[in-house]
């Protein structure tokens, strides 16, 4: 996508460069996941789970918001190994408000 059409793009709040990606196959190497995301732009890096509730899952991370929104718009349902990708854009846990409920 060329800097013009990018300026008139408006993204939904909840897009940002984080992807947090569910339902990888456990023997996924990281190799496959920088060949597999890298198609959509430059990558700053990649945090696969490895342990317990985190195997089968990963964090990407882009140099570049519009990539990210292109890699999930794409990758969602992408079949690998025999299992269907699951990519959500990564939440910032909020700090509770001091003062009260």
């Amino acid at each position: 996508m060329n800097i013009r059409k990018r300026a008139n793009t408006k993204l939904r709040p909840e897009v940002n460069r984080i992807i947090f990606v569910r339902n990888l196959p456990f023997k996924t190497t990281s190799e496959e996941l920088f060949e597999i995301f890298g198609r959509y732009g430059p990558i700053r890096q990649i945090r696969k789970g490895v342990a317990g509730k985190t195997k089968g899952t990963a964090f990407v991370v882009y140099e570049d918001i519009y990539d990210a929104k292109n890699a999930v718009d794409h990758l969602s349902g992408f079949n690998v190994g025999g299992k269907y990708l699951t990519c959500l854009y990564y939440k910032h846990k909020t700090q509770p408000k001091a003062g009260g409920i």
